[in-house]
């Protein structure tokens, strides 16, 4: 069975950090590529970054670039994100998933039909 569970987040100010972690089971985790997708209120679920299998690259989404990294441990079917410089406009639900990255195409996005959605781990950023 599936399971998904992503935690570390949390209610910080503007300007401070947070490093949110998935922990994984039931799922090939060192074969898959792996990202990290957002979601507030009323609006699509959005792709934050991808990495790959090996973890040797890597995708931002625009609004993220230079203040996120995205990681993994293999070993420990994790996947991370350190957030830094936090803004009140990444306040969101944070969930991870198996993603589709295709670094020669610059696109990262959900596996298609996946349903093994976790919780979530809400990251709230005050201004």
């Amino acid at each position: 069975q599936v399971q998904v569970v992503e935690s570390g987040g949390g209610l910080v100010q503007a300007g401070e950090s947070l490093r949110l972690s998935c922990t994984t089971s039931g799922l090939t985790f060192a074969i898959r590529n792996m990202g990290w997708f957002r979601q507030t209120p009323g609006k699509e679920r959005e792709v934050v970054s991808c990495i790959s299998e090996s973890g040797g690259s890597a995708y931002y989404e625009d609004s993220v670039k230079g203040r996120f990294t995205i990681s993994r441990d293999n070993a420990k079917s994790t996947l991370y994100l350190q957030m830094s410089s936090l803004k009140p406009e990444d306040t969101a639900m944070y969930y991870c998933a198996p993603a589709t990255y295709l670094p020669s195409r610059g696109y990262c996005g959900p596996v298609a039909g996946w349903r093994y959605w976790g919780q979530g781990t809400q990251v709230t950023v005050s201004s």
